[in-house]
């Protein structure tokens, strides 16, 4: 995959001005906030009895990127980048999906935030994977939290999650 790297961050170009648009920057890192959002995600049990699983992967994430909103700069790829609010609390009610496709991917998975037009909610997994998950289905966007940014900001087509034949 051929990217731009003219910008002074690990992310291309496009990705790098949506973040830093959004408040991002290098180095960017509050904790006290991500623990806050563990300790309310680990608190939480649905009606079920389905409870959140947290890990270093997440809070990592929530650390870096927690709180942010994000509108790419420049057209999509293939598809319109949709605005995204890097908040796991909209997760918040969604253990049990979390829960069940985790264990279909043999992971366990946490909400990272949303898609804020469509409601697609956006996950991580223990090894810092990132999904989303809509009414249409179930997506992978990347290896790590900075390749499923890029997928998200640049419009490329995530690749669908299917069951195995």
């Amino acid at each position: 995959m051929h990217t731009d790297r003219t910008s002074t961050t690990r992310f291309a170009v496009p990705v790098d001005a949506a973040l830093r648009t959004a408040g991002w920057t290098p180095g960017r890192w509050d904790i006290k906030q991500a623990e806050i959002w563990a300790d309310t995600l680990r608190e939480h049990t649905t009606p079920g009895g389905h409870r959140h699983a947290v890990f270093p992967a997440a809070v990592e994430a929530w650390a870096e990127f927690g709180g942010l909103r994000l509108t790419a700069q420049e057209p999509g790829r293939q598809l319109t980048p949709p605005p995204l609010h890097l908040d796991p609390l909209h997760g918040l009610h969604l253990a049990r999906t979390l829960g069940d496709l985790g264990r279909a991917l043999d992971t366990q998975l946490s909400p990272l935030g949303e898609e804020t037009d469509s409601r697609a909610l956006l996950a991580i997994d223990a090894e810092g994977r990132t999904y989303a998950l809509d009414h249409t289905g179930d997506w992978y966007l990347g290896a790590t939290i900075d390749q499923g940014l890029t997928t998200l900001l640049t419009g490329m087509t995530p690749v669908r999650l299917t069951t195995a034949a």
